[in-house]
């Protein structure tokens, strides 16, 4: 296993990070337990995790995740060779706090909530999962449209937050703090006001990053590699439809597949410019005898600004082979006909 510096702290995590959204609800904790042992034995440190999973996201799994994960630190003992990721919920989940924005009183709930299910008493990676403002994820990139009104008022909001995770990073129940699903402004200012107020610094970015979506780029990759807080790529199998498990129609999705259980976050994803992308790199992968799956998490880590690419299961086989992605370095042959396939369908979705 390869290891990455999370951003300018001393943390070195494995390249390959195992995501757990599917524990406690796709997967048992028996699953779960079994997962987090086998990516253990082939050198997996780094899981990530957040307070509204299990996936997908209901009243009754929120928190789900976090106790499975919680519970294997206590019968394994291995709570000290794990870097562990966990996020606070954004607005809008009426179940979580309310579905009110992160505030200082949110961030103090969270981390309280996290560490109980969790039964530890720090975490090495806190991340806002989504920010308070209009951002252009989740597909909703095709309209976003910042608003320069709120621009006060947000800056005002992000120091409220930052100020309430330097207290957490002072009692000693979070080390370090990131970002997720935000944009090259979000970044940026959250570093300024930590350079100018001498608050925690964001040591990572995770958005969602694969050959179907490479909205990271350019952007925010600059902003990655010179400011060295790299990108946590999460879903670098586009929610497993790289897998082409979901080219035909939805009578032949697998059994208890993500899609097949909901598939309404998946709407703008589902559209035949994104079926024809994936099985253009589909093609690709059989082209020069590749695992396809393996092919895209390959892409993720040959990323110079990729620090970590979060990969998930819900069986054995998928996991073994995900992890076994670390290993293949693609040729400039692939690398080559998989800027092709992007030349022709740039943006999927």
């Amino acid at each position: 296993m390869e290891f990455s510096k999370l951003g300018r702290t001393d943390i070195q995590v494995s390249r390959v990070c195992l995501g757990t959204m599917t524990w406690g609800n796709q997967n048992s904790e028996a699953e779960g337990h079994e997962q987090m042992d086998y990516a253990v034995a082939q050198g997996v440190n780094f899981f990530d995790t957040a307070e509204l999973y299990a996936v997908p996201t209901s009243a009754e799994t929120q928190g789900k995740t976090e106790e499975i994960v919680g519970t294997w630190f206590k019968k394994s003992g291995k709570r000290q060779d794990i870097v562990l990721a966990t996020k606070i919920a954004g607005p809008g989940l009426p179940w979580i706090r309310d579905g009110r924005p992160i505030d200082r009183a949110g961030v103090f709930d969270a981390v309280e909530g996290s560490l109980k299910r969790l039964q530890t008493d720090y975490i090495d990676l806190y991340q806002l999962h989504w920010p308070n403002r209009d951002h252009y994820h989740f597909g909703r990139n095709w309209n976003f449209a910042p608003n320069a009104r709120m621009a006060d008022k947000d800056r005002d909001n992000m120091l409220e937050i930052l100020e309430a995770l330097d207290e957490v990073v002072q009692q000693g129940k979070v080390r370090h703090v990131g970002v997720s699903d935000d944009t090259a402004w979000g970044v940026m200012h959250y570093l300024k006001l930590a350079e100018d107020k001498g608050l925690p610094r964001m040591a990572s970015i995770q958005n969602e990053y694969s050959l179907l979506c490479r909205l990271f780029e350019p952007d925010l990759s600059e902003i990655a590699m010179k400011e060295d807080i790299g990108l946590l790529a999460w879903s670098p199998l586009a929610t497993g439809m790289l897998s082409g498990k979901y080219l035909g129609d939805k009578d032949s999705w697998p059994e208890g597949a993500r899609w097949t259980l909901s598939n309404r976050n998946q709407n703008h994803r589902n559209n035949p410019i994104a079926h024809k992308a994936t099985a253009a790199y589909i093609e690709v992968a059989k082209k020069h005898g590749l695992d396809p799956c393996q092919m895209a998490i390959a892409f993720t880590l040959a990323m110079p600004f990729v620090t970590s690419s979060i990969i998930g299961a819900t069986n054995m086989d998928q996991l073994k082979s995900n992890i076994a992605a670390k290993d293949l370095k693609l040729s400039k042959d692939v690398l080559a006909d998989i800027d092709t396939v992007r030349r022709e369908y740039p943006m999927p979705f």
